[in-house]
């Protein structure tokens, strides 16, 4: 059984209203082209947006740990060969227009996949080359695109006639695209096992080639094997290693490392539709340890409004929650650190000296020890060595010839914050968050001050970003 995202027919109502400094966004009827995007670096992490939410979802997690790039899902046929999303709203609405200009805006950019696992995507709705290719175009320019991507599953997959329609309208706009100075990258979402691509899959790519659509990326949906999967990560690590060879015997001209930047890697966080397949946030790390590794260009997941723990009204595993352990946004920030190259935002580097916090104190080592779980902690400064930090090159903060570091690696609010010897694990790699949040790579949680106290010995910990005064960091120069 091969992973099937999911639609809803029920739409809400898309409003942005974001408070304070947060980026905000708001809508309307206007039916204006979006506004151009920067485009994607050569490694990101877009997770899918389900676009029968509210558009608010992507301004959400841009301001809690500074997700920026977006998959909106799905595009399908609304009747009579009419591309909409989620096949009942027109793609120029105002609402998630302005939504795509406020990630624009900050430095994000988003693609838009069509098909999925229910509805009709355009090249099975429309009967020509030419009907399809307008329907593309359509999208395309009405959120001023460089990238798209096609979601080709639920035995669509096996539709010859269609895959060649879809590959011979891309073709024809890719080349068209050109002439303008434009690039329009295409990219394919795929079902898979831990072995590889099925024979479908595998022959929508070869006609995808064959009809001259340049691929910039093929997306295996790493979840839903239909049966028992003790390690999802391990499992999704599988199938990349597998699409690498697949990927090969097609491209022959290409070589292991672009191969490898060819590849995305989706999976389904949480618990899958599959019984006994859950995806957590070890899992994760993991994947992404590997995608970084071996030059993989994208890891999404499905979807972004399950980000978080269920509880409370967020309580169903297949729509609103993971069904897993996390903190809001979690899979997001630990993915995020794939961005631009391998590494998230990392704060600004060279420069020593002290980290003030609350309060204008600094961070301290407790009784400037060097010894391995020393407290980090919140103290008045005082120019000591203790309290002389190197903002390093790999993400790394460092104090006394050691790491600042989470406690046992640990992801749960409230984990504390040590000196511990340098070993290059996410658990002592920092990022530049909103505002001025230090962002944990390993956890996606921010570097925070215990019950926002301002005493002496106050100690560090992570916590769940919500940008309080008592997670804002100044680094040193």
């Amino acid at each position: 059984m091969l992973r099937t995202l999911k639609r809803s027919l029920a739409v809400a109502p898309a409003v942005l209203a974001m408070a304070g400094t947060a980026v905000m966004a708001s809508g309307g009827a206007a039916n204006a082209a979006a506004n151009a995007g920067p485009g994607f670096p050569a490694h990101f992490s877009a997770p899918y947006v389900e676009t029968w939410n509210s558009a608010s979802a992507m301004t959400s997690a841009l301001n809690a740990n500074g997700t920026k790039y977006f998959t909106l899902a799905f595009v399908i046929d609304a009747g009579g060969c009419n591309a909409k999303f989620n096949g009942d709203t027109d793609v120029t609405d105002g609402s998630w227009t302005s939504a795509v200009n406020a990630v624009r805006a900050a430095g994000g950019d988003v693609m838009v996949s069509f098909g999925g696992a229910s509805g009709t995507e355009e090249a099975v709705a429309c009967s020509s080359v030419s009907a399809v290719k307008a329907q593309y175009k359509k999208v395309i320019d009405a959120l001023n695109l460089t990238r798209v991507d096609f979601d080709i599953e639920s035995g669509q997959e096996g539709n010859s006639a269609a895959n060649t329609r879809r590959d011979q309208a891309l073709a024809q706009l890719q080349q068209e695209y050109a002439a303008a100075g434009k690039n329009l990258q295409v990219q394919y979402t795929l079902g898979t096992d831990t072995s590889g691509l099925p024979g479908d899959q595998m022959n929508l790519l070869r006609d995808a080639k064959a009809q001259g659509v340049n691929v910039s990326l093929v997306n295996p949906m790493t979840m839903d094997y239909g049966r028992a999967v003790s390690d999802m990560g391990q499992a999704a690590i599988s199938a990349a290693n597998a699409l690498h060879s697949q990927l090969g015997s097609i491209w022959t001209d290409k070589s292991s490392a672009q191969l490898w930047a060819m590849e995305g890697n989706t999976p389904m966080i949480g618990a899958n539709d599959s019984a006994s397949e859950n995806f957590t946030t070890a899992n994760a790390n993991a994947l992404l340890s590997f995608a970084k590794s071996n030059g993989i260009q994208e890891l999404s997941f499905w979807a972004l409004g399950r980000d978080r723990q269920c509880g409370g009204s967020n309580n169903d595993p297949s729509n609103n929650c993971s069904g897993t352990s996390q903190s809001a946004y979690q899979f997001s920030g630990i993915f995020n650190a794939i961005n631009n190259g391998g590494t998230t935002t990392p704060p600004p580097t060279g420069g020593a000296g002290a980290i003030t916090g609350l309060a204008g104190k600094c961070v301290d080592v407790n009784a400037a020890s060097s010894a391995n779980g020393t407290a980090v902690q919140l103290y008045d400064c005082n120019g000591s060595n203790a309290q002389n930090w190197t903002v390093a090159s790999d993400g790394t903060l460092r104090a006394l010839g050691k790491c600042m570091d989470v406690t046992s690696a640990s992801t749960a609010d409230g984990a504390k914050v040590q000196l511990y010897d340098c070993n290059g694990t996410a658990a002592q790699k920092w990022s530049k968050g909103s505002g001025n949040t230090l962002v944990n790579q390993g956890s996606g949680k921010c570097l925070d001050v215990t019950d926002n106290s301002t005493a002496n010995g106050a100690r560090l910990q992570i916590w769940q970003c919500f940008g309080g005064s008592n997670q804002q960091w100044h680094l040193p120069a």
